[in-house]
């Protein structure tokens, strides 16, 4: 079974990567970009096709090391 993790600073929380490459864009002549917000991307193969089983596994994947859950919001998609 594969799966997406994504994590993302939550809302209100400095994003200093994300303002350098807004800064980068623009420095680029790339127009109409309001902000950026930076973040990180896993995709991770599991065993088994338990959907449920691997959900679960993927919450506790990222409570406990994927993401930092105090600034950072996660999104767990079974993708096949």
């Amino acid at each position: 079974m594969k799966a997406r993790v994504t994590v993302t600073l939550k809302t209100g929380v400095l994003d200093p990567q994300g303002k350098a490459i807004e800064g980068a864009l623009k420095s680029l002549g790339i127009d109409g970009v309001d902000s950026v917000r930076q973040g990180k991307v896993f995709d991770i193969e599991l065993a088994g096709a338990d959907k449920a089983a691997a959900e679960a596994t993927l919450q506790a994947a990222c409570e406990k090391l994927l993401a930092n859950t105090v600034i950072e919001n996660y999104r767990v998609e079974i993708t096949g």
